[in-house]
């Protein structure tokens, strides 16, 4: 979004050998190069770039591999990476800072502060506060409306705010987890409706600038040719190959921001800090606000892991604001994973420890960076040792499976000789969804093709599966694909399509579940 074994005799070491074990601890894994080395060779991934903070003092800052499949420059401490939700801490910051200056308050009503904001259900819209943008509780489903801001669309941040009140809950306000982003680019729109400063300009000069982050920024268009920083990788059809970078401008504040390992530490070192800048009795928050930040907002389920992932187990799972809370071996966990095309990241802190770890890479493999963090982790805490490596690979290969598995049933239980109701030529129109807008089917020999009017790059052709479902074959096969049903009035007329992933594996961001297109001028 992502099994313990120990030694026999560990307790007993523990007693036996305390200054050893508290030796241990104090650092980094000995073997962390080849560690990552092999992490990258098992899950395939070009480059990495690694942070560790402790006690205020960057210990490790680190890359490891390529920033470009097949080219030969390295990853450095200073190449950039998209770090994707990572960027939502840095929203939460910003609107912590302007709780401290007075200028706004986390139970403020949003429609207070959003003239016209709307959701679907007017209670909700009355009683949203701002605390409820950044807690993923707002009763829409999972990545509900990420189809306006994921593969890149023409709308604006205003825009797809607006469409919110088209988006019917999935459940009660307050009443379950289920990630978004769509909350936190409304979020991020709060803080120009206060300051009269973009979310952008007040991102760069109130935290990047007195941190020091020099390099980082808030949009893939500012990356020059010859600039240090890292190429989207994905496995398109089985097979790792760079992507387009993903154009994210409208949905910054919930996932935009491009960053290195270096810049990283800073930020990592002021949140360890409780907001105090380093070296400074100034401070960016304060301790009031970080411990809101840090505190549970939305209780999350603490079901079973994977059975390769039985010692990461936990006692609690909850949401903070913009960080996600968990504990490991009696530490409190704060951290947060991100993900946009190309690029997956990890941020971890460990408040009681003073730790910071940070992992940045290039391609979208989550097991390649929990398996580093656990074993930094493991090495802090003084554990045994576990192949962590081994287990999320396992982890992975037992997702595959069961995917695989449901594929395979949709396809043995497929009515090939099944033939549609209408001739093709009867499907092509245009469609509308309440909250997405417009989408053309075209006929044209012998084919059907689908293009989503907002998303330049959701053009494909629709392939007869069964009865009158189709499936989508994207031309940017970057994007998931999808079947296409129709379901048709007694008199033989169309009345809609829906849509749904072919793949469990599909990213949630592809939320084509949610969307209902019904023809334009046939009613």
């Amino acid at each position: 979004m992502l099994s313990a074994r120990f030694a026999k005799n560990s307790l007993a070491l523990l007693f036996l050998l305390p200054c050893f074990v508290l030796a241990a601890a104090q650092g980094p894994p000995a073997d962390l190069d080849a560690w990552i080395a092999r992490s990258m060779n098992e899950f395939d991934v070009p480059g990495m770039a690694v942070t560790i903070v402790k006690d205020g003092r960057v210990v490790v800052a680190k890359g490891y591999g390529v920033r470009k499949l097949g080219a030969p420059t390295p990853v450095d401490e200073h190449t950039m990476f998209g770090i994707g939700s990572n960027t939502k801490a840095f929203t939460t910051a910003a609107l912590a800072m302007l709780v401290d200056e007075g200028k706004l308050a986390w139970d403020d009503p949003v429609y207070q502060r959003l003239p016209g904001f709307q959701m679907y259900d007017p209670y909700v819209s009355h009683e949203m506060t701002i605390r409820d943008l950044l807690t993923h509780r707002s009763g829409m489903g999972l990545g509900e409306g990420d189809l306006l801001i994921f593969p890149h669309t023409t709308y604006t941040r205003d825009d797809i705010i607006h469409r919110l009140r088209y988006m019917k809950p999935v459940s009660s306000f307050r009443s379950r987890y289920a990630y978004d982003n769509l909350l936190y680019i409304t979020a991020g729109q709060i803080i120009p409706a206060v300051t009269g400063i973009s979310w952008d300009d007040f991102i760069r000069q109130r935290i990047f600038l007195p941190l020091g982050m020099k390099a980082t920024n808030l949009s893939n268009a500012a990356f020059r040719p010859g600039g240090d920083y890292a190429f989207p990788h994905s496995r398109v059809d089985g097979k790792l190959q760079v992507v387009e970078f993903g154009n994210l401008d409208n949905a910054a504040p919930a996932g935009a921001i491009n960053s290195s390992t270096a810049d990283m530490a800073q930020w990592v070192i002021v949140q360890l800090g409780r907001g105090r800048l380093p070296n400074s009795d100034r401070r960016l928050f304060s301790e009031k606000q970080s411990r809101e930040m840090w505190s549970a907002q939305t209780i999350l389920p603490t079901g079973d892991p994977s059975p390769s992932l039985l010692a990461l187990k936990t006692n609690f799972s909850a949401y903070g604001l913009g960080w996600g809370l968990r504990d490991y071996h009696g530490r409190k966990l704060v951290g947060h994973t991100g993900g946009v095309s190309g690029f997956v990241s990890r941020v971890m802190l460990v408040p009681e420890e003073n730790l910071g770890v940070v992992i940045l890479t290039n391609a979208e493999e989550g097991g390649a960076f929990d398996s580093i963090l656990y074993h930094i982790v493991d090495a802090y805490f003084g554990l045994p040792p576990i192949d962590w490596i081994a287990a999320f690979k396992a982890a992975k290969e037992h997702e595959e499976q069961a995917a695989a598995e449901v594929e395979k049933r949709l396809t043995n239980f497929r009515a090939k000789d099944s033939k549609p109701s209408l001739s093709l030529e009867k499907y092509a129109g245009v469609y509308a969804d309440a909250w997405y807008g417009t989408a053309t089917i075209r006929a044209g020999n012998g084919n059907l093709v689908l293009s989503f009017e907002h998303t330049p790059t959701m053009v494909g052709e629709l392939e007869h599966w069964q009865y009158d479902t189709f499936k989508t074959h994207w031309r940017d096969r970057t994007i998931a694909d999808a079947f296409v049903t129709f379901s048709l009035r007694p008199d033989g007329a169309i009345e809609h399509f829906k849509m749904a992933p072919v793949s469990p594996l599909a990213d949630f961001s592809f939320d084509y579940q949610d969307v209902l297109f019904e023809p334009v001028g046939k009613k």
